[in-house]
């Protein structure tokens, strides 16, 4: 156990559930982008409001009070964001980018898992 009653397996469950979540809130918002930056079909908008309400979904799956979810999920959707450039838009994050992730996930821990 850690501090409280937040164990590392919760902890776990948590950052891979926030990673969850993150993917499909990006997927929502890549959809369009690709048909109105990138000229796809417009068949893409389909599947858009689908993954967007799972992200809502998702989130709601946290146990404690959503304020506190919504930010510490921004940490978590930075350094997604950040793996999604590199693994979808091909463009390799530079020192900057990994530097910025991990400040932003170190946030997400202080707000989830800190002592209260």
């Amino acid at each position: 156990m850690l501090r409280g009653s937040v164990s590392v397996m919760s902890m776990i469950k948590a950052t891979l559930l926030f990673m969850v979540t993150a993917i499909a809130e990006i997927v929502g918002c890549y959809l369009p982008y690709l048909w109105l930056r990138k000229s796809r079909s417009p068949w893409l908008l389909l599947p858009a409001p689908v993954s967007l309400a799972l992200f809502a979904w998702l989130l709601s799956l946290h146990p404690t009070a959503a304020g506190r979810v919504y930010a510490a999920y921004g940490g978590v959707y930075v350094l997604m964001a950040i793996l999604w450039l590199w693994g979808v838009d091909g463009v390799r994050p530079d020192r900057c980018d990994i530097v910025g992730g991990l400040v932003a996930l170190t946030g997400m821990g202080i707000i989830m898992f800190g002592p209260r």
